[in-house]
């Protein structure tokens, strides 16, 4: 049986990466999967510290991205499970949704995400979003009336301090707008994206 090539980009105090990596050992060893695990700390070089950013753990099976933020033992024994089977079997590669993710804190000195960036991004997200200008992601919800609409919004609010990533959430009777974007760049990251699939979930 080969032998399915997995790379974690991580970097040193990041409890993030050592639950993925922990979840990736657990299905490693539960499930008997031929992995070999590589780590890669992207502070150790500029280019890689310029192309994830504060965004680790990310993880790449055979070169291509398949886990960010989060891994799950089960995904993650799927996936490599998916690997392995013929090129010419139906079986279906998971991707992990958006809203499997954390939002990460942003440090700042980096560039907003780009339209290109931004699109395969956004199709994860609820066709009610939309990005506003290139600045910031935006979406209405109805409600049957004002006690549910305020309800949601508490539910936001609490998502909010979970993620410690807070949006704009503006209430009337029967509507809750939330805007979301990344103050310290004043523009959008991945974890934009990623609080609003999660705001889709609590909907």
């Amino acid at each position: 049986m080969d032998s399915i090539d997995v790379t974690l980009y991580t970097r040193r105090d990041c409890p993030l990466c050592e639950k993925a990596k922990g979840a990736m050992r657990a299905a490693m060893t539960l499930h008997r999967l031929p992995v070999t695990l590589h780590e890669v700390d992207v502070d150790l070089d500029a280019g890689m510290q310029a192309r994830f950013t504060n965004d680790v753990p990310v993880v790449y099976v055979n070169g291509r991205e398949a886990f960010r933020h989060h891994v799950d033992v089960g995904e993650f024994a799927n996936y490599i499970r998916g690997e392995l089977a013929p090129a010419s079997s139906e079986v279906v590669r998971p991707k992990p949704a958006l809203s499997s993710e954390a939002c990460v804190p942003c440090r700042g000195g980096v560039q907003p995400l780009t339209a290109e960036e931004r699109e395969p991004l956004l199709t994860q997200l609820d066709p009610a979003w939309r990005v506003v200008d290139g600045h910031h992601l935006a979406r209405d919800f109805e409600f049957a009336d004002f006690a549910t609409a305020l309800a949601f919004t508490n539910r936001m609010g609490a998502l909010a301090e979970r993620e410690g990533h807070h949006p704009d959430i503006h209430l009337a009777w029967g509507k809750v707008r939330i805007e979301i974007w990344t103050h310290k760049i004043n523009g959008l990251t991945r974890s934009d994206f990623v609080l609003a699939a999660k705001s889709d979930r609590l909907s």
